[in-house]
């Protein structure tokens, strides 16, 4: 052990029962990929929180199943995941230092606590919580300290550590078994390894544990707040006591009785283990020569006389010390007060034996309790309903005990948050002081007001004489007090500076503060007469000194005769025993199973009467709905009558406006109608317009095209004119020129014949003796003269077949000559039929007019007339139309004359042409007559194709302009 230091002193655990292990696995709960770090545990015991880095995850510790599992993104991060006490809601804080709160059950996000000013802001690393689960501390790599209302959802506070600290690794609350849970001192673990605890409200530094040279790592506190375990950095594991840190802040009063140490040491054990014994118990040895840690050792002494066995109290508390304490100061502190109650009332802390009465459920005696006690606070409801449920179920006669509400309701106020506690100070409160009460159930305790009424005759016989004159009995000015156990005569704090009194003290001190409290207030009790008022005094606060009561009571216990002292009759303290609750039956068995038996009959007849009177009710309330529904179909028939009156008032009103709106929509219809034809007309009259402007347009149109087709065909028929005669010309100077090329050739031929006729001659004469040597070349002269006279041969054939080709092109040309006029009578005999059409279709538009003009001889005159001079213009133009189209038609017929004789002419021109099959014989014809006619045919057969070219096109241009003409009567029809 490391060395002892003032503040810590050794220390015995309490007995607790034996656990057994059997070392085998129950379950092996998988889900986390990283190391958990953080486990929290539901109040229940039924769920689990695991928290690792990446994940939280909530277990059922029933089943060893997982529930649900929180995931979050990596850049975020988990701090810290566990449940607020005393409720179902889970505490999630992560890395960006948002911290929600979840429903257990649902998981429902409840809320989120808003952001910290930016200029407090801090990393959260770690965090406590209070055990009635208000407020929450968080802290981190700062030397500030953020406490948040849970309530509020909002920081109300920011505490700054000394400059010595730079981060916090550890925060936890001291718990505080009297404060309610709302624990003010908050333990600060520093990066130092110095644990501070400091008060959270006043901000004030305690104490402190640990140093520089030994750190503490880590640091738990235990559930009640009595000890600190701490690691320290070395290994070492120091255990302290928060009672001796904290003597020096709330040092109790010097004791009044000192030991004297005056055994010599060599009557010590030679062993080296010493005993530390603390107020008459035996504590476990500890090892002296090792330890370092200081300790005080209270020694024996001689003659080993201990105090009485029944002045000590359990946790080293002694029963005189308190009861020196409580004279001297009057009261004990608040702090220790419920201390010190547990301990003086032993109580045994039986959390199973409680279990099985609260998992009873609530009696049935109470089920209805906030009708009886309409309580404002609806958990302070539940605590009394499930505190006075478990009484029923422990003792029978407390489920018929009309004032047990009243007598409970002050310790379930004041213990509201421990019901354990509660239930055990209300069981030890009846066994003890409240002994005989039971006797004359369901009467109230003769007894013990008999006893009462003794104690006051004896003390004060005027104020008895007082209450006898007026009917005063005790159960008016004692059992008031005594069911409501004062809590309806004094406040808050009176009460439990009485109770810390009558709990330290015989149960008879309870009797004589009524006695006390009667004598006290005996000037008001003397000038009441009516028993109103006696009433309304003992059920009201007065204004009355609890102190003085306290003494006149403790003055009464010393001056009160042993024959009528209460002590005569009510046994001393017993405590609750461990384990299991004790029986209590001090009461007259056979009256409350008669009452038990009566109330099951009376419960039974009133279930009867009650189903009895459920079905009469159902009868009743069928028969009122009945009644009803029949009242409502009459109503609604009446209704329904009344509708139907209104709709046909409503109807023959609506058919009135509708006649007179059809009236009114008949003449604007009439109205609509006269502007509709005046419309119509002057839309006839502007659409007739533009129809004769259009024809007008139309016929000018006509005209420019006509009179452009007749100059485009003079111009094409001029042309024309002119390449024939220039063609003709043209011919007749190649026929001079072939003629004298001709002269010319016959004369070069017979100069040459005569040439070679002298030359023959002249060389007669050489010849003859050159006979022989000439004979082989005169036969080859020969054969070059008969193949010159072949070759001209078939250039004469040739020219011969040209010649024909020609005539057979000429007579083709006729032909078609012949066909094109034809044609062009063909054409003539549909103009004249489409001119006799367009007289008939003219005579029909007449009558169609004249059929029209009788039609609307009703109308006005201006309209008559409009149409009229429409009528006539119409008839009028298409005169003048049809004796363009005659003249047109007649134009046509002289051009397709002309044409024709033109073609005669020109039939009649060609066949004046020279021809070469005139010449009788081409082969008797010179040489340069063949060459000449040769060139003829080459120069014809060049200029022949396009002459022919010339005059198709011109044949076709004609019948486009016959065709052209033919359809323009139709279209001027139309």
């Amino acid at each position: 052990m490391r060395k002892r230091t003032p503040a810590s002193f050794p220390f015995s655990f309490p007995l607790q029962p034996q656990i057994y292990f059997t070392k085998e696995l129950v379950s092996w709960m998988r889900g986390h990929e990283s190391s958990v770090f953080s486990i929290s545990v539901h109040a229940s015991g039924r769920y689990a929180i695991t928290t690792s880095s990446d994940t939280a995850q909530l277990w059922d510790l029933d089943t060893f199943q997982r529930k649900r599992k929180l995931n979050i993104r990596q850049s975020v991060g988990i701090q810290k995941v566990f449940f607020l006490p005393l409720s179902n809601t889970i505490l999630s804080c992560f890395k960006d230092n948002s911290i929600f709160a979840w429903e257990c059950d649902t998981l429902f996000c409840k809320y989120q606590l808003p952001a910290p000013p930016e200029s407090s802001s801090i990393l959260y690393k770690v965090f406590a919580v209070t055990r009635d689960g208000r407020i929450l501390a968080a802290g981190g790599k700062s030397n500030h300290l953020h406490l948040w209302c849970l309530e509020a959802r909002q920081l109300f506070r920011i505490i700054q550590m000394p400059t010595k600290v730079r981060a916090v690794r550890h925060l936890e609350f001291l718990p505080d078994s009297f404060d309610a849970g709302s624990n003010q001192v908050l333990g600060v673990l520093s990066q130092d390894g110095i644990m501070r605890f400091i008060n959270t409200q006043t901000c004030k530094l305690l104490f402190e544990i640990g140093s520089l040279d030994e750190g503490i790592s880590s640091a738990v506190i235990s559930p009640h707040g009595r000890y600190i375990a701490s690691i320290v950095e070395n290994g070492s594991l120091n255990i302290y006591s928060v009672q001796a840190l904290t003597q020096e802040i709330n040092k109790p009063p010097p004791p009044l009785v000192k030991v004297i140490e005056d055994l010599p040491k060599n009557k010590l054990s030679s062993s080296d283990l010493k005993m530390k014994v603390t107020s008459g118990r035996v504590q476990q040895p500890a090892k002296s020569r090792e330890s370092k840690i200081q300790t005080r050792i209270l020694k024996q002494d001689v003659t080993g006389n201990f105090e009485s066995k029944k002045n000590e109290l359990p946790d080293g508390l002694n029963k005189k010390r308190l009861q020196i304490l409580l004279k001297g100061y009057g009261e004990y502190p608040t702090k220790y007060r419920m201390f010190i109650w547990r301990s003086l009332l032993q109580l045994p802390e039986n959390h199973t034996a409680f279990s099985s009465l609260t998992d009873k459920g609530t009696h049935v005696a109470f089920l209805n309790l906030q009708k009886k006690y309409p309580i404002k606070s609806r958990k302070l409801l539940r605590v009394l309903q499930r505190t006075l449920s478990a009484l029923a179920h422990w003792s029978v006669i407390f489920s018929d005990t009309p004032y047990l509400p009243l007598l409970a309701f002050p310790f379930v106020k004041l213990f509201q948050n421990n019901q354990l506690i509660c239930f055990e100070v209300i069981a030890t409160l009846i066994m003890n002081w409240c002994q005989h009460w039971f006797e004359y159930f369901p009467n109230p305790p003769i007894n013990i007001l008999s006893m009462i009424e003794n104690v006051l005759a004896f003390h004060d016989k005027e104020l008895l004489q007082h209450f006898i004159d007026h009917d005063i009995t005790s159960q008016l000015y004692a059992w008031p007090l005594l069911e409501t156990v004062f809590s309806e005569v004094l406040t808050r704090e009176e009460w439990l500076k009485l109770f810390d009194n009558i709990f330290s003290n015989h149960p008879s001190f309870l009797l004589m503060t009524v006695v006390a409290y009667n004598i006290c207030s005996r000037v008001p009790l003397l000038n009441c007469n009516l028993k109103d008022d006696f009433e309304f005094f003992f059920h009201h606060r007065n204004n009355l000194d609890i102190n003085v009561v306290i003494r006149q009571v403790y003055h009464l216990m010393e001056t009160t005769p042993t024959a009528i002292h209460p002590d005569s009759m009510l046994h001393v303290f017993v405590a609750l025993t461990k384990g299991q609750y004790p029986v209590f039956n001090q009461y007259p068995k056979f009256i409350v199973d008669y009452q038990t038996q009566e109330r099951e009959r009376i419960r039974n007849d009133e279930l009867d009467y009650l189903r009895e009177r459920q079905t009469v009710e159902d009868m009743q309330a069928e028969v009122d709905q009945q009644r009803v529904e029949d009242e409502a179909w009459y109503q609604k028939q009446e209704l329904l009558r009344k509708a139907e009156e209104t709709r046909r008032e409503m109807l023959l009103q609506e058919e009135e406006k509708m006649i007179q709106q059809r009236q009114r929509l008949a003449a604007a219809k009439r109205e609509l109608k006269i502007k509709e034809m005046h419309l119509q007309d002057a839309v006839r009259r502007r659409f007739l317009k533009l129809q004769q402007d259009q024809r007008e347009m139309e016929l000018r149109r006509l005209d420019d095209e006509i009179g452009r087709k007749i100059h485009m065909r003079d111009q094409e028929i001029a042309a024309t004119a002119k390449d024939l005669e220039m063609r003709q010309l043209e011919l007749e100077s190649q026929k001079r020129l072939y003629e004298k090329n001709l002269t010319q050739n016959q004369e070069a031929v017979a100069k040459e014949m005569r040439a070679d006729a002298d030359a023959y001659r002249r060389k007669v004469d050489l010849e003859e003796h050159m006979f022989h040597q000439l004979i082989e070349a005169g036969e080859m002269q020969s054969q070059k003269t008969q193949k010159v006279m072949e070759e001209n041969l078939a250039k004469a054939e040739q020219a011969c077949l040209n010649t024909d080709w020609q005539i057979q092109s000429l007579h083709k040309q006729k032909c078609d000559d012949l066909q094109r006029n034809e044609c062009y009578q063909e054409v003539a005999k549909l103009l004249r039929e489409n001119r006799r059409k367009e007289i008939e279709l003219l005579h029909a538009m007449v009558e169609e007019e004249a059929k029209k003009w009788k039609e609307a001889e009703g109308k006005e005159f201006d309209l008559r007339s409009a149409k009229k001079a429409s009528a006539l213009s119409d008839a009028s133009r298409k005169w003048f139309l049809k004796q363009e189209i005659n003249a047109a038609v007649e134009h046509a017929d002289n051009l397709c004359h002309k044409e024709k004789s033109r073609f005669h002419n020109e039939q009649e021109d060609s066949s004046c042409l020279p021809r070469t099959s005139q010449l009788n014989d081409t082969s008797e014809m010179d040489p340069s007559a063949q060459i000449s006619l040769n060139r003829r045919a080459v120069e014809w057969d060049t200029s022949g194709p396009n002459l022919i070219e010339k005059v198709r096109n011109l044949r076709q241009r004609l019948t486009a302009q016959a065709r052209h003409r033919c359809q323009t009567p139709h279209l001027l029809a139309t």
